[in-house]
């Protein structure tokens, strides 16, 4: 739990042990990390990220609803904090923590007011029209691989998929699908360039904004800009970009996560011929044990705190670790297991800034259609290579395979 602290934490001595958030074990094993954090440090843990960049990483189930759930300790608006003096311009974190006026960063009732334009403009698509879209766009792609009879199910179908459902819900052209993924992913891996993949979803999202100023569609762009909360161009735009990135990157390693389990893990095996309950059990599974966002940028202290054990700063940083969280004993069962049909999963975050429940219901649609579409065409379907050899992404916030070559008996295209 939270109270006052007695006197100011104590600076850099607070971070002494800091864990670093990058390099190659902590992208092959992150869980481990987890675990030894939580025997080192608590619930709460001292990290680096990288550059001797301090932060606070919650990976306690309850101390993480209490930093969401509580926007008068924990704000969401990174101007607080105390860091920023030391950050050059080209670091390459900037563009995921950087000060911004959209709805990631808003707080009180400019929140408020921006988050019911967002979500009444969700809301109001059609769930069935969506799972039409999704059975529709996953036969196409499937039907450019099928007839070869291998693929790689990363770049050409859980990284596809979920993108152009999106631009069919945002109001976006599907050609413009390439250079989306290509900046998302550029600005996700957190590198010397992630600074220019941002910069290009906000050109793309303009060029959207003023399309649809002129010609409104049935669209989630053109629903925002002409509701009563009235937002901005500036303000659409710049929530737009949030929608496409928290919709796509989430739900494209939600379904290739749920793959590589449903391949790799027999007691998924009856998935492989038509079982539906296996697949519903692969996608719960799979945000427990490998959720998307494993670690979220984040919330600052407003004032000077505790929080699980340790004393925070106003102003320090504290990420948000759903993968952590996920994994704390607390909420699992004596043999490490979530409960069979348990959801209390954090990896749709928690509180005011949660993901809304209309994004929720949509994000379910898109995976389990595109593992239910996958398997009744191709059911033989099976990993190419060995378990050992599939690589992760490089990125401590995101939790996802680089490739999932799979094979299966070529099979009728189109």
């Amino acid at each position: 739990m939270t109270e006052p602290a007695a006197t100011p934490p104590p600076g850099c001595p607070a971070h002494a042990g800091a864990v670093p958030l990058y390099g190659p074990r902590f992208q092959t094993d992150p869980s481990q990390v987890y675990r030894e954090m939580r025997t080192a440090h608590g619930p709460v843990a001292p990290v680096d990220l990288a550059g001797g960049v301090a932060a606070w990483l919650v990976i306690g189930y309850r101390e993480l609803q209490l930093v969401t759930g509580q926007p008068q300790l924990f704000g969401r608006d990174s101007t607080r904090w105390t860091g920023w003096s030391a950050i050059p311009e080209d670091w390459p974190l900037k563009p995921m923590m950087a000060p911004a006026p959209s709805i990631l960063y808003a707080e009180g009732e400019e929140h408020v007011r921006r988050s019911r334009a967002v979500t009444d403009a969700l809301a109001a698509g059609d769930p069935y029209e969506l799972r039409k879209h999704c059975e529709e766009l996953a036969d196409r792609l499937i039907d450019e691989f099928a007839g070869r009879g291998e693929a790689d199910l990363v770049a050409e179908y859980a990284h596809r998929l979920p993108l152009l459902v999106l631009c069919r819900v945002l109001g976006l052209s599907e050609a413009q699908a390439p250079v989306l993924i290509e900046s998302l992913l550029t600005m996700l891996d957190g590198g010397a360039d992630a600074p220019a993949g941002a910069q290009r979803l906000l050109a793309v999202m303009l060029e959207l904004v003023e399309e649809k100023a002129a010609h409104p569609g049935d669209d989630v762009a053109s629903r925002m800009l002409a509701h009563s909360a009235g937002l901005t161009h500036e303000e659409v735009m710049r929530d737009l970009r949030v929608l496409l990135i928290a919709g796509h990157q989430p739900c494209s390693y939600w379904v290739s996560n749920a793959l590589r389990l449903m391949l790799t893990d027999e007691r998924f095996a009856a998935s492989l011929s038509g079982g539906r309950r296996s697949i519903s059990q692969a996608l719960n599974e799979a945000l427990w044990e490998d959720t998307p966002t494993q670690i979220f940028a984040g919330r600052w202290a407003v004032r000077d705190t505790r929080l699980g054990g340790q004393r925070i700063a106003a102003g320090d940083m504290l990420l948000l670790g759903f993968a952590g969280a996920n994994a704390d004993p607390s909420v699992r069962r004596p043999d490490g297991r979530p409960a069979e049909g348990n959801r209390a999963y954090l990896s749709y975050s928690y509180g005011e800034h949660g993901c809304p429940f209309p994004a929720q219901e949509a994000a379910e649609v898109i995976a389990t259609t595109a593992v239910e579409v996958l398997l009744d065409r191709l059911p033989d379907l099976r990993l190419a290579v060995a378990e050992h050899a599939l690589v992760w992404r490089p990125s401590a916030w995101v939790r996802g395979l680089v490739a999932l070559p799979v094979s299966f008996t070529p099979g009728y295209a189109g």
